[in-house]
């Protein structure tokens, strides 16, 4: 399998796009509320930039034929690493996701084309990366630095998401609706005659 060049493309401008937000945030900055409960700015760049390893961790496994946890420690390790990252200063938040994004870009440059078609979630991943290729795995970042960039509530919003993202995503995620909802009341609302139903988690 070809190496998927359109979505690292559209990684790397959403990474441009995330490090000119927050290059301007101060200390006091990334101690504020940020859009997702319980979280601060820093917790969600401290988030940022731990997604960002977990790509690299991946995709080193992929490259090696093998297949590894995102996350070292799992749950338990992911939530740590995000604590202690929260609380750096803006200049050290800002290096850190830099370095972590800067790494990102450089091993998609690096894998084979033969291991852009292997496997790369383990039994207990998201059912949404059972059974993808590593291919798929350029496309999770540019829309988890997407959606986290609007959870920073810094001044970018939705709207200015891409709309090559907006192409890419929103038609798996509808086909998904049925499964998070009532159906007769999702169906009710397209039509017009129902209010919005509540959604399960989309993870």
């Amino acid at each position: 399998m070809p190496r998927p060049d359109t979505e690292i493309a559209a990684c790397h401008a959403s990474h441009d796009r995330l490090h000119r937000s927050i290059q301007t945030l101060d200390d006091a900055a990334m101690r504020q509320p940020s859009r997702l409960p319980g979280w601060s700015v820093g917790h969600v760049v401290a988030h940022l930039a731990r997604n960002a390893d977990s790509v690299v961790r991946r995709l080193r496994a992929v490259i090696e034929g093998n297949v590894v946890d995102q996350y070292e420690g799992g749950d338990a390790g992911r939530a740590a690493q995000i604590e202690e990252g929260a609380h750096r200063s803006a200049a050290e938040a800002f290096d850190d996701l830099v370095r972590a994004d800067a790494a990102v870009e450089a091993i998609y440059l690096t894998v084979p084309d033969e291991a852009w078609d292997r496997p790369f979630a383990t039994p207990n991943a998201w059912r949404e990366f059972q059974q993808r290729p590593a291919s798929f795995l350029p496309f999770t970042r540019w829309r988890e630095v997407e959606i986290h960039h609007v959870d920073l509530g810094i001044g970018y919003e939705f709207s200015q998401w891409p709309q090559a993202l907006v192409d890419a995503w929103l038609p798996g995620m509808l086909q998904t609706l049925p499964e998070r909802t009532d159906a007769r009341q999702l169906l009710a609302w397209t039509l017009g005659r129902e209010a919005p139903p509540v959604l399960d988690s989309w993870g």
